[in-house]
């Protein structure tokens, strides 16, 4: 029963971050505006990540929909999605009003305390999926029986 609830939550994960990185890819100036938005990375980082975060969550989603590399996509996806509500909650406390550019240009979703539990709530998904992957479980069972 485990292993299904897994299994929904790996592959809507995963095509949480295609779409995400899908949506991105093409309008890196846009997504570079949005990230300076948030006022929190200096200059020279901004056009980098623009460019490559959307295909690092395409490559993640991909990861994640197929079950390849499932526990580091998961780690990723999570690391990731904190980061993206901690700047969240850092806008909304410092009272700047941005798009978070989660969804490419067409999304106008403000920054807001909706969106960072959104993201926490994508966090949580991701650490379950790393933490119980099928393969993750085995991994477990076979370390346990070689200690007994």
């Amino acid at each position: 029963m485990i292993d299904r609830f897994v299994l929904a939550l790996r592959v809507a994960l995963g095509f949480i971050f295609l779409a995400a990185g899908g949506l991105k890819v093409g309008h890196a100036e846009d997504f570079a505006s949005q990230i300076a938005g948030f006022q929190l990375l200096p200059h020279l980082l901004i056009a980098p990540l623009a460019l490559l975060l959307p295909f690092l969550e395409l490559m993640i989603g991909v990861y994640l929909v197929l079950g390849l590399f499932t526990r580091f996509a998961a780690w990723f996806a999570a690391i990731e999605m904190s980061i993206f509500a901690l700047a969240i909650a850092s806008a909304v406390m410092r009272g700047i009003s941005t798009s978070c550019g989660c969804f490419g240009p067409s999304d106008h979703a403000m920054t807001s305390w909706p969106e960072v539990a959104r993201d926490a709530g994508f966090t949580l998904m991701a650490v379950i999926i790393a933490w119980k992957a099928p393969g993750a479980l085995a991994l477990d069972r076979r370390m346990e029986t070689e200690h007994e």
